[in-house]
């Protein structure tokens, strides 16, 4: 057989990867597109609201793109992976993203925006371990309650222990920088893996009333940071201090409620141009969207991130190992409760705990962990349903 001959009958890499069994096949396409279409609605958002005052003009938008482009890398990397192997790894993703959390609170970390939460790489480049922490605590709490007692279908009491202590430890550590936001995240994040695992209901009811007077503790003995404090006042009470507390709140729903139906355009937001919104580009981009895209425009990023979430509880859905099933599960409610935290703050419904927009903000580790979710996603999706 000559060389001609053997290359026509071996199919191209085309053809064999558009095969009805391919790994390419089984991804979740639908997902993908929603999720690249928050990206590129992102980085739109992001160059309106920074071009007047970012350096160079784009230079912000620039940074954006290249950190949704190692996103995308990750992402890819993290697919090509068999889920059921990453117990394997699930200690070890862990540890390593409790001593990013560790290095946070010693002289290497620092300061921004009023949150210890950062590690400084030069170059202008910073690293949020707390962001990866997300990732590393649900791999952990899934690996721990994936494994069924002997003769139940319920995880073993030390595993529920452990899984507790492992988030214990994690959320300590974000309170010390002090991130309540990201906290909140982590707690939604164990809280979802308790329950999907298959935790009795007494025990979780035990976790609850323990939260309870932790939080009532919290606010009796005035553990909160003065900020922190400062953003539950606005929500109660926006109109208490317009430029103080308040501000961002109030400048918040006048941008929104500016944009009407259809919005002022791209680039047209007089709100955005004039920076009268705090951190627009980040924990507020959704503002952006209000005013210029309107409301049919942010409607389309909500529904989005719906279709993301509705992907997301399809595979944990249908897949067929519990290891899967739980951290598919975890990441939609970690992206759905993110979400609604993100937008129902912008619109007076919840109080400012700066939470970015899943896809949609500016930044590099929130978006390094964000797509590194959905490449679980999509491991989970080609590997943990039966095709036949």
């Amino acid at each position: 057989m000559t060389a001609r001959t053997a290359a026509v009958q071996r199919p191209s890499l085309l053809r064999r990867l558009m095969q009805e069994n391919s790994a390419v096949r089984r991804l979740d396409g639908l997902m993908l597109v929603a999720v690249a279409g928050l990206c590129v609605i992102g980085t739109l958002l992001v160059w309106s609201c920074t071009r007047t005052w970012a350096p160079g003009s784009t230079g912000l938008v620039k940074k954006h793109m290249l950190n949704e482009a190692i996103g995308v890398v990750l992402c890819a990397m993290v697919a090509t992976v068999d889920h059921r192997a990453m117990r394997a790894y699930a200690p070890l993703v862990f540890f390593v993203s409790l001593v990013g959390l560790g290095l946070v609170i010693t002289p290497l970390g620092a300061t921004i925006n009023g949150s210890h939460s950062w590690i400084l790489l030069g170059g202008g480049f910073a690293v949020q371990p707390s962001e990866f922490a997300k990732v590393g605590l649900l791999l952990i709490i899934a690996m721990l309650l994936a494994q069924p007692a002997e003769g139940v279908d319920r995880p073993r009491g030390l595993d529920v222990m452990l899984a507790i202590l492992a988030a214990v430890v994690a959320m300590g550590l974000v309170m010390l920088q002090p991130d309540l936001g990201t906290a909140m995240v982590l707690a939604v994040i164990t809280a979802a893996g308790l329950v999907l695992g298959g935790v009795r209901k007494r025990v979780i009811a035990g976790l609850v009333a323990t939260a309870a007077v932790g939080i009532f503790s919290v606010f009796y003995f005035q553990l909160l940071e003065p900020y922190q404090v400062a953003r539950f006042t606005a929500f109660v009470d926006p109109s208490v201090d317009p430029r103080g507390v308040g501000y961002n709140a109030t400048q918040s729903l006048i941008a929104i409620g500016s944009g009407q139906v259809f919005g002022k355009g791209l680039l047209g937001g007089g709100q955005t141009t004039g920076r009268f919104v705090p951190e627009q580009h980040t924990d507020f981009i959704f503002t952006v969207a209000g005013e210029e895209f309107g409301f049919l425009g942010s409607a389309a990023v909500v529904v989005l991130l719906g279709v993301v979430l509705v992907r997301g509880l399809r595979i944990a859905r249908r897949c067929e190992d519990r290891f899967g099933t739980l951290v598919a599960g975890m990441i939609v409610c970690w992206f759905g409760f993110q979400t609604f935290v993100n937008v129902g703050m912008t619109i007076g419904i919840m109080p400012i705990t700066g939470l970015p927009l899943p896809f949609v903000s500016y930044g590099g580790t929130a978006t390094f962990a964000n797509l590194i979710a959905i490449g679980l996603l999509q491991a989970i999706k080609v590997r943990g349903q039966s095709f036949l």
